[in-house]
């Protein structure tokens, strides 16, 4: 009996250790749990503290991307940032819930070994006991987790609402950029091509500069294109149709041969010398040399040398040599750059050259003058058909009033003819039918034969009207033109 009383004090004595056991573990237990929920709720505030300082910098990103394109080097390195804070949020996230698994992971262990110990502890008499110990143990740890676990999603869905604004600007904002960086090597491709086709086309045109300056400096070839500038710009002004203008015409003087380049006829009988026969071998010089100096040297002797022709021009003895003398020579430049050249070195040229009436003319300014004396030529061709058609009006008229004598003489004649008419059948009515009819009053002839009676003419020709036309106007007219002659 008493040794029962010891088993059963034994057993009280252990199930109340157990009990001590199990309050102290829940204890434990109760207050790891608060703490780490402290723990996560802190990790919590700081985390939508820095969600809401995301958001912000999001804000504020928002509104820098209206001028994306400007300032897109800072954009990057804002979005570096971002990306930089986004990836690191991540990563906390996932570090906290490594964290909360791992604590989860240690109550399971520790409540594995808490149940081992029990086991160890209790008797097959507290199996009953320990099993339902065990089975409320695993419940209330069921819970926790499961409690846990859904704080877990909730805070993880809570976060990646937050942070899906911010994704989806930073997406955007990558968006933008690939397109504006795709643009921009677009643009830069382009550019890239313009300039490569404008090197070909500046090579090219360097090398066909060379190629023209090298066949101009040939006297003939530059003489030859010369009159080829000359005639193109004679065709332009359309003088080739009047036939007025003579090429490579050339005069013999007491001091040589002239040889003007063009003879433009003008009305009236006058004249225009055109000589293109200009100096470009300094210009062409001045084309060729690198050297800014040498160049600007050769351009000076380029304009020295238009004085020295513009001199030799006036002093031609074209006005004694032509009849009628022309009225001035023109020194034709086959291009407006060997004019401008000339001009910028020496101003004073076109004042020297209208003292010696010689007139500088570039393509255009002989297009202009060209056209001038074709408008002349328009209206000496006016005038002179103008003068035919005075003639021709006075030729005319004189012929109408010859006329006009010949249908008055005419109406005369139908007059006396109507006269001589009617004073025939008066005569053929009063005497010879009178005496006609009487041979059918004496049976001598048929009664199926009448002498008709003739009717007199009543009508009488029309008299001319028109004062020219009238006898009396056509003397008048024919003998004031004849005091006129």
């Amino acid at each position: 009996m008493e040794q029962m009383l010891h088993f059963i004090t034994l057993v009280i004595g252990l199930a109340v250790g157990c009990l001590a056991t199990w309050l102290v573990w829940r204890g434990r237990a109760h207050h790891a749990y608060d703490r780490g929920r402290g723990d996560a709720a802190t990790e919590r505030t700081a985390l939508e503290e820095r969600l809401k300082g995301m958001q912000q910098a999001s804000e504020e990103l928002k509104g820098r991307l209206r001028d994306a394109e400007q300032k897109s080097d800072g954009y990057r390195d804002a979005i570096t940032g971002l990306e930089a804070e986004k990836s690191r949020l991540e990563e906390t996230i996932v570090q906290q819930d490594r964290q909360l698994r791992e604590k989860l992971a240690l109550l399971n262990e520790a409540t594995q070994k808490l149940g081992d110990a029990f086991k160890a502890l209790a008797a097959e008499a507290l199996k009953s006991n320990n099993q339902s110990f065990l089975q409320l143990a695993k419940e209330n740890l069921e819970k926790f987790q499961q409690a846990a676990q859904g704080d877990l999603d909730k805070r993880q869905q809570a976060i990646d609402e937050l942070v899906k604004p911010v994704k989806e600007s930073l997406d955007k904002v990558d968006t933008k950029i690939q397109e504006l960086e795709k643009a921009r090597e677009g643009a830069y491709q382009g550019l890239k091509e313009q300039v490569k086709s404008l090197l070909e086309s500046q090579k090219e045109l360097r090398s066909e500069t060379t190629n023209l300056v090298r066949a101009l400096r040939r006297p003939q070839v530059r003489g030859r294109w010369g009159e080829i500038q000359l005639r193109r710009v004679v065709e332009m002004a359309g003088m080739l149709s009047h036939c007025d203008f003579f090429e490579q015409q050339t005069t013999d003087t007491e001091e040589g041969r002239l040889r003007p380049d063009l003879l433009v006829r003008l009305p009236a009988g006058k004249n225009i010398v055109v000589d293109a026969k200009a100096p470009l071998d300094a210009y062409l010089d001045a084309i060729e040399t690198p050297d800014e100096e040498v160049r600007s040297a050769k351009l000076r002797d380029h304009a020295r040398r238009v004085r020295e022709h513009i001199s030799a021009l006036g002093k031609k003895s074209y006005f004694s040599q032509f009849d009628p003398a022309p009225e001035f020579v023109v020194l034709f430049l086959p291009g407006e750059v060997f004019f401008s050249a000339a001009l910028e070195h020496d101003p004073a040229l076109i004042e020297m050259g209208v003292e010696q009436n010689v007139i500088i003319a570039t393509p255009t300014t002989l297009i202009s003058l060209l056209r001038a004396v074709a408008y002349g030529w328009r209206q000496e061709q006016i005038a002179q058909n103008a003068k035919e058609i005075s003639e021709l009006g006075q030729e005319l008229y004189k012929r109408l009033a010859d006329m006009g004598k010949h249908m008055a003489k005419l109406g005369k004649s139908l007059q006396s003819a109507n006269e001589a008419y009617n004073k025939a059948v008066g005569t053929m009515e009063s005497r010879v039918l009178v005496s006609a009819r009487r041979f059918k009053e004496l049976g001598s002839t048929s009664a199926a034969s009448e002498l008709e009676g003739l009717d007199p003419i009543e009508t009488t020709p029309r008299q001319l009207q028109a004062p020219e036309l009238a006898p009396s106007g056509i003397e008048l007219q024919s003998s004031s033109e004849e005091e006129h002659e």
